[in-house]
């Protein structure tokens, strides 16, 4: 399985914005559909974003619509999330998931088989 670490979690001002990236290692990174998700304090994990094997397709959650970008790059074997307009509701330590068994951008990918230890986002008003 690969193994997956988030970084570029911050704090920022409402209105700015955070790149977010999920460093892979460890496995065949193109065979893994990637996802974003995330949790605020005292909510269930909550699915953001996913990206298909190719980058070829993309899903989001209708709240980022318009906001967030999910990308990934096979040559360094990382996924992004480019996230602007942040607003203080987007404030969650967020997760980068990994499967190789599906193939559907969707919140099913909370059953993901590799995730890595999230990156803490906060957004001060």
């Amino acid at each position: 399985q690969v193994q997956l670490v988030e970084s570029g979690g911050g704090l920022v001002q409402a209105g700015g914005s955070l790149r977010l990236s999920c460093a892979a290692s460890g496995g065949a990174f193109r065979l893994y559909v990637m996802g974003w998700f995330r949790q605020a304090p005292g909510k269930e994990r909550e699915f953001v974003a996913a990206i298909s094997r190719s980058g070829g397709s993309v899903n989001y959650a209708d709240f980022v619509k318009g906001r967030f970008t999910v990308s990934r790059d096979s040559a360094k074997r990382t996924v992004y999330l480019q996230m602007n307009s942040l607003e203080p509701g987007d404030t969650a330590v967020y997760y980068c998931a990994a499967d190789r068994r599906v193939s559907d951008l969707s919140p099913r990918l909370v059953s993901s088989e590799s995730w890595g230890q999230g990156t803490q986002v906060i957004v001060s008003s």
